[in-house]
C-alpha cells in the first residue's frame, strides 16, 4: 500500500511512468522514498518514514485500545488519510472513523494581522506554482482516490471548510489519532485548540511540517501554554510525534 501511495519503493518507480523533466530537476528515488520530494503521480507527499509512523501510531492505538478516531487536519490528495483507512480494515476495525478536514480549496487568506508570523505566506502562491501542483484538491478528486483503492465508506467522513469554521463543531467526540499538516501558524494553532483536548490519553499527535517556522512555533506556543510535557519524538527531517499521557 506504501508503494502505491508513494509510487516508488526500494529504489524503484512503482505502478507509475518515470518522472518528467531533466535529470537535474527530476525527484530522486531517495527524495521521493524520503518525502523531500514526490512522484508527481503519488497520491501523498509524505514519504516512508512518516508512513511507518502513522501505521506504527496506529497500531499502537489499536493493540492498547485507546479510545477514538484519526484526523488529519490538511490533506492534499487524501493519501495518507486512505493509508489511515487501509490500516483499519486491514486489522477488520469496524468502529472507528478517518476524519479528513480541509478546505478543499487551497490555503485561506494568511491573518498576519493577528498571527504576524503568517505574513510569509502572502506570497504563498508562487511558492506553490514552484511545486509545479496545486495545493487546492476539490473534496470529489479526493473521494475519488479513496474509491479507486475500494476504501471509500462510511468509516471516512470529510470536514470541508476552513479550520476556523469546521474544527469548533467538528463531530469528533474522542481522537486517536491527530495528524497535523496546516503549514500556517493559525492553521497548526486552531487544529490543537479545537482538536487537542478530544485526543485521548494514549493518543499521538503528529505534526508533519515542523521544519516549517511556522508550524513549529504554534507547536511549541500551544505546547507551553497548556503544560504539555511529553517528550517530542522525531520522525525524519519535517515530522515529529508525541504521545498524549494525560
Amino acid at each position: 500500500m506504501k508503494r502505491v501511495l508513494m509510487r516508488c519503493a526500494d529504489g524503484e518507480v512503482f505502478l507509475a511512468a518515470p518522472p518528467d523533466g531533466e535529470a537535474s530537476r527530476a525527484p530522486s528515488m531517495e527524495e521521493m522514498e524520503n518525502g523531500v520530494a514526490m512522484h508527481p503521480d503519488a497520491d501523498t507527499m509524505v514519504g516512508r518514514p512518516r508512513l511507518d509512523n502513522v501505521q506504527a501510531c496506529i497500531e499502537s492505538v489499536l493493540r492498547d485500545n485507546v479510545p477514538g478516531d484519526f484526523v488529519e487536519t490538511g490533506v492534499w490528495r487524501g493519501g495518507t488519510c486512505v493509508f489511515m483507512r487501509a490500516v483499519l480494515k486491514a486489522h477488520g476495525v469496524t468502529d472507528r472513523r478517518v476524519w479528513l478536514a480541509d478546505s478543499f480549496a487551497g490555503f485561506p487568506k494568511p491573518d498576519s494581522r493577528t498571527y504576524p508570523m503568517d505574513a510569509v505566506y502572502e506570497r504563498y502562491a508562487s511558492f506553490a506554482k514552484g511545486l509545479g501542483e496545486s495545493i487546492a484538491v476539490p473534496a470529489d478528486d479526493v473521494r475519488a482516490r479513496f474509491r479507486g483503492y475500494g476504501l471509500l465508506d462510511d468509516q471516512v467522513r470529510f470536514l470541508e471548510g476552513f479550520f476556523a469554521d469546521t474544527l469548533p463543531q467538528a463531530p469528533v467526540d474522542d481522537i486517536a489519532l491527530l495528524r497535523l499538516d496546516g503549514d500556517y501558524y493559525q492553521s497548526t494553532w486552531e487544529a490543537l485548540e479545537h482538536l487537542y483536548p478530544r485526543l485521548s490519553s494514549g493518543g499521538y499527535c503528529i505534526v508533519d511540517d515542523y521544519w516549517l517556522t511556522t508550524c513549529r512555533k504554534a507547536v511549541d506556543d500551544f505546547r507551553e501554554k497548556h503544560g504539555i510535557t511529553e517528550s517530542v519524538e522525531i520522525i525524519d527531517w519535517t515530522g515529529v510525534y508525541w504521545r498524549k499521557e494525560q
